[in-house]
């Protein structure tokens, strides 16, 4: 069995909050012999239903599984590194530009502090902001 979860900062209107979430919510990766035991794993608590395409029922080879399994790592939950690089993509938690998308243009490690350039009232700004109040854009 093997459900990735990541672990990241959300923003909110009252800064970041950090968050543990499924890599592929609602989906778990189970090894069976879909052949002989797929009504039991169909049936078993908790299981709304194992992805099919019509009459196929597709697996995922193993190469993938450890790909991503090298990828995130050892561990249960992938930790989202906190340190931001120039050209992230990112969004800005709490205060009054909250929601706002934005890109590191720099980083300023002594003040905690970054650079960032904005689309803001029709034009490209930049602005400085505590590190702490921005966060990265996950894409789904």
């Amino acid at each position: 069995m093997f459900n990735p979860r990541i672990r990241f900062a959300r923003p909110t209107r009252n800064g970041p909050v950090w968050v543990t979430e499924s890599l592929f919510p609602n989906y778990l990766f189970v090894r069976f012999d879909w052949r002989t035991s797929l009504p039991k794993v169909h049936y078993a608590p908790g299981v709304s239903g194992v992805v099919h395409f019509g009459t196929r029922w597709p697996s995922v080879p193993d190469a993938v599984i450890d790909e991503l399994r090298a990828r995130l790592g050892p561990e249960d939950v992938h930790l989202l590194p906190k340190e931001f690089e120039p050209g992230e993509q990112v969004q800005i938690a709490g205060g009054a530009l909250h929601g706002l998308s934005a890109v590191i243009t720099q980083v300023l490690p002594g003040k905690e502090r970054v650079m960032v350039l904005m689309d803001f009232l029709g034009s490209q700004t930049t602005v400085e902001l505590p590190a702490n109040s921005i966060v990265r854009r996950i894409s789904r």
